[in-house]
């Protein structure tokens, strides 16, 4: 949820006028005019919610007569007519329902009745309710409790109900604060667990001891009665909603409290497939999104409070956005639209801002069928609430779009194997075995969890003796989270049978997770099998990059691998990243052989330097909790020596390193570099030279690239896609040139004159929580509204300028190259 302001690498425009304080944020939400809204569409605000009569507005439903229906957070419901273009809405013209019922976080008017998501105690208690007219007074006069859900939540607890694709069903989400209710069936293979080798470590503790399954999806019938699980694994998804082709797309969200930690994901937007996990654990046990167990994700989107969720179709929008899945950000008041594109029988999504300003706390979102237009409500903690219209006023065709034919097979294909996802049909293991090896994740993924429906007697065999390597680590890793102790030491056997070194990225992660998942969920292997694993992968550690170094230390760790510990040290010491420096150094604390007096120094010393680093709220504690577990290991004669590294102060320093010693070069212009930009990037740039050069500049501070770095900036794992070589140094070296709304900062003048410069990052009633300090993003600064004399747009961007006066020009191009091959050193700008 926190943002940055210094070193972000801006790809926007923002245009806001300054403005009096007291007419806009007190008593009337943002003027439009104040909004930076895509070219060729046009917001009105309809309505500034009264906060003392009618509360703050979080969700949002139109019925079968076009009417809107808005709910109070902390009360009411409220329905009312569309008003005409552009005229507005008053008190007057709302209408209460008076019933029983409110509180609401989810709304969904199908089969004559108007469904509603309770998230509180009062009523019946939290749960699915249905509300309707018994007599066709065009009044509801009855409230009936369908499902009952756990009476814990709060905000991330019971939200989102929507009609299916096919208007027979209701689909309800729920946040991982809500336990699964009763179900009848589940396309997730019933088998959670943690699966983590190594102890978590919580930090603050947030909702520390719940365990998987939680943040899940569930589809129901219009009476409630039969509940079938459809996924799991998500951190607070608010919103679900489905695409022209039926596929069904959410907006998770991050754990802010992780920023800047290897743990730290980004919301991010997920593709539902039938049967997915999505790895979501508590503390530092999250799955990274290379586990192939879990359904990783279509986008990152970076740091936010994910809400209201819908696709554009039914606007009278242009083709783009009819299919483009809109996604309202509440912390930094951004509506983006996710453009997907078929990769398989699932999509990869590009981010646009579509809308944007301060404050804009979006809460929900819906088209209306009946004009056409977008309808959004903002508001939420009881803060200043309003809904606002978009419509297109521009010249391109409105026509209704229609559903993509690209991937039309391989969905299709995906669909009639997830068919068997609710039944054991052992006439799937041979039908489906091919797909564990297919190069669609969606379809591996869908395939596995069919199989994994069929005991294990009728396939283990054929997974133990599968050739194709990549085909049979898929089927050892359903083997091992479904085996016993029966099968432990021939998984073990079949394991070992891979050479590491031949095996490619993705294969040698799968290696590692089915080694982790045996050892977790059957057992540690016998003294002769450890022996082997260990002789198998030592000599690979460390590997080809962060990701794999984390893993192969975690599986070492665990093995008690006798020579890791100096290379782990010095991949602490020296690796270009934070991140993986606390991976690492929370791997071994275990570890209990091959601890010199050598590498304890430089193991403490390095807890000296990271207790400078910053991060999110359970930053320190983590580290904290990781030396503790690394004291924990020594003698009390041991703990004596070191008592003065133990006991050191915190050493402020860039936990970026870079190993050149760098100067100043020249204060380098555009004029400087353009030319070199042609010749100088067809080829023969050296990879590592560039990665070091993205930590030299700090570009890993803020920004997350190939899932190494900070999570507080845009991740620019796909700048290489967005920009040309020529825009991207521009950015660079000119970063106030474009400022994105999204990340850009506002000054705040306060009555008493001061100045306070930063980003609302959340919002409570009447106080603004602004981060002013990117490297702290925790540490934030209140401000009361009423307090605020006037606001305006920072006309500099809080990337500062010079970034790349340290580096020769050669370094530079490195680097260029390094961001524009995504990471890829097999990349041709990298060949000789």
């Amino acid at each position: 949820m926190n943002n940055c302001f210094q070193h972000i690498f801006f790809i926007g425009a923002i245009l806001m006028a300054q403005v009096t304080f007291a007419e806009d944020f007190i008593s009337q939400v943002t003027r439009p005019e104040r909004l930076v809204v895509k070219e060729g569409f046009e917001v009105e605000r309809l309505y500034s919610v009264p906060k003392k009569d009618f509360g703050s507005w979080v969700v949002l439903c139109e019925d079968d007569k076009g009417r809107l229906i808005a709910g109070d957070q902390y009360g009411s419901l409220y329905r009312f007519d569309r008003p005409a273009q552009g005229e507005t809405l008053t008190d007057e013209n709302l209408e209460k329902i008076d019933l029983d019922i409110g509180h609401a976080w989810g709304l969904c008017y199908a089969f004559d009745s108007l469904y509603v998501v309770v998230n509180d105690k009062k009523y019946e208690g939290r749960g699915l309710y249905r509300v309707e007219d018994t007599n066709n007074d065009d009044k509801f006069d009855k409230v009936t409790l369908l499902k009952k859900f756990q009476e814990v939540g709060g905000e991330h607890g019971p939200h989102a109900v929507v009609l299916s694709p096919d208007g027979k069903s209701l689909y309800v989400a729920c946040g991982n604060q809500t336990a699964l209710p009763t179900y009848q069936s589940s396309r997730v293979t019933e088998c959670w667990g943690e699966d983590t080798l190594q102890p978590r470590v919580y930090g603050r503790g947030f909702m520390k001891g719940v365990e998987a399954p939680r943040g899940w999806i569930c589809k129901t019938d219009p009476e409630g009665k039969n509940w079938e699980v459809i996924a799991t694994g998500f951190r607070n998804q608010y919103d679900i909603d489905f695409n022209l082709e039926g596929e069904m797309f959410t907006y998770d969200a991050d754990m802010e409290w992780d920023i800047n930690t290897p743990w730290y994901r980004p919301t991010r937007i997920n593709h539902v497939i039938s049967g997915a996990e999505f790895g979501w654990r508590n503390g530092s046990a999250k799955w990274p999104e290379y586990y192939s167990d879990s359904f990783g994700a279509v986008v990152n989107v970076g740091p936010g409070s994910p809400t209201g969720v819908t696709f554009g179709t039914g606007a009278k929008f242009p083709t783009k956005y009819q299919k483009a899945f809109f996604a309202c950000d509440w912390s930094f008041g951004t509506l983006y639209a996710v453009h997907l594109t078929p990769n398989g029988s699932s999509y990869t999504g590009e981010v646009e801002e579509f809308i944007g300003g301060q404050p804009f706390p979006l809460t929900d979102i819906c088209i209306s069928k009946k004009d056409g237009a977008m309808y959004i409500t903002v508001g939420g903690r009881k803060v200043q609430s309003g809904i606002y219209r978009v419509t297109y006023t521009g010249k391109e065709n409105t026509a209704p779009a229609k559903p993509r034919i690209e991937g039309a097979e391989e969905r299709t294909e995906r669909q009639a194997i997830a068919e068997y996802h609710l039944k054991s049909d052992a006439s799937v293991v041979d039908k489906f075995w091919k797909h564990l090896g297919s190069e669609d994740r969606a379809l591996r993924f869908t395939a596995r969890t069919a199989i994994e429906k069929v005991p294990t007697k009728y396939w283990a065999k054929k997974a133990l003796d599968e050739k194709d390597p990549f085909t049979k680590l898929g089927a050892l890793i359903s083997l091992a989270r479904l085996g016993n102790e029966k099968i432990q030491g021939a998984l073990v056997e079949s394991l070992l049978t891979f050479d590491y070194k031949s095996l490619n990225q993705q294969e040698r992660f799968d290696l590692l997770r089915a080694y982790g998942l045996t050892f977790v969920r059957i057992g540690a292997p016998i003294e002769k099998q450890r022996a082997q694993v260990i002789a198998q992968l030592d000599a690979h550690f460390p590997g080809d990059s962060a990701s794999e170094n984390i893993e192969l230390s975690n599986v070492l760790a665990y093995l008690q691998a006798p020579d890791m510990i100096a290379r782990s040290v010095e991949l602490i010491t020296n690796a270009l990243t934070q991140e993986e420096q606390i991976a690492i150094a929370k791997n071994i604390r275990f570890v209990q052989e091959g601890w010199t007096d050598d590498s304890e120094k430089k193991l403490f010393i390095w807890f000296t330097r990271a207790a400078g680093y910053k991060g999110g709220a359970s930053f320190s504690k983590f580290i904290n909790e990781i030396k503790k577990d690394h004291l924990a290991r020594l003698s009390s004669k041991r703990k004596k020596v070191l008592a003065s590294i133990i006991n050191a102060k915190p050493v402020t320093k860039n936990p970026l390193n870079s190993n050149r010693k760098l100067k100043f070069v020249k204060n380098w212009q555009m004029k400087d570099l353009t030319p070199l930009l042609g010749a100088g990037l067809e080829g023969n740039r050296d990879f590592k030279n560039g990665r070091e050069m993205f930590a030299a500049a700090t570009c890993y501070a803020c920004h997350r690239f190939n899932e190494e770095g900070g999570g507080i900036g845009p991740d620019l794992t796909s700048a290489g896609g967005k920009f040309s070589p020529h825009d991207l140094l521009e950015s660079i070296i000119e970063p106030s040139n474009e400022i994105s709304d999204q990340y850009g900062s506002i000054t705040f003048t306060l009555k008493n004159g001061e100045q306070i410069i930063g980003r609302i990052a959340n919002l409570k009633g009447d106080d603004y929580r602004i981060i002013t300090d990117l490297m702290a993003p925790s540490a934030m600064t209140i401000i009361k509204t009423s307090d605020i004399e006037s606001s305006e747009p920072t006309k500099f961007s809080m990337m500062p300028p010079g970034l790349l006066n340290m580096l020769e020009d050669d370094d530079i191009l490195d680097l260029l190259a390094y961001i524009l091959s995504r990471g890829n050193k097999n990349d041709p700008l990298f060949q000789k």
